[in-house]
């Protein structure tokens, strides 16, 4: 159990930063579809990182829970967004949405104190 996110996701970023050294071809290449999706203008960047946190929720990935509210966070993201988002994802995921949003919402708070 994640005891305080703003720890766990910095082991996030060393894991992540430790496949791309170790499979540099692949993930170069999937780095770039990252920097090509977060370049595209037809959406904010805060919305796309609050879908992903949505998305994140639904699949139950903590990982990516703490990534993209975080990301989310960088791109001015509020406790009220990050709750609508969470809210869509249980809307969506049922019972399980609501433990993983829980999560969320605690991501969020330790990642903005």
């Amino acid at each position: 159990m994640v005891t305080n996110y703003k720890e766990y996701v910095n082991g996030v970023d060393q894991r992540i930063g430790t496949l791309f050294k170790a499979a540099p071809r692949p993930m170069g290449a999937y780095g770039n579809l990252v920097q090509a999706v977060s370049e595209s203008s037809s959406l904010d960047n805060k919305y796309k990182e609050l879908m992903a946190l949505a998305i994140s929720i639904s699949i139950r990935c903590e990982d990516c829970i703490a990534f993209h509210t975080r990301a989310a966070i960088n791109h001015g993201a509020t406790k009220d967004n990050v709750l609508e988002t969470i809210a869509v994802a249980v809307e969506m995921g049922g019972g399980p949405g609501a433990v993983y949003g829980a999560k969320a919402l605690q991501a969020y708070t330790d990642l903005v104190t």
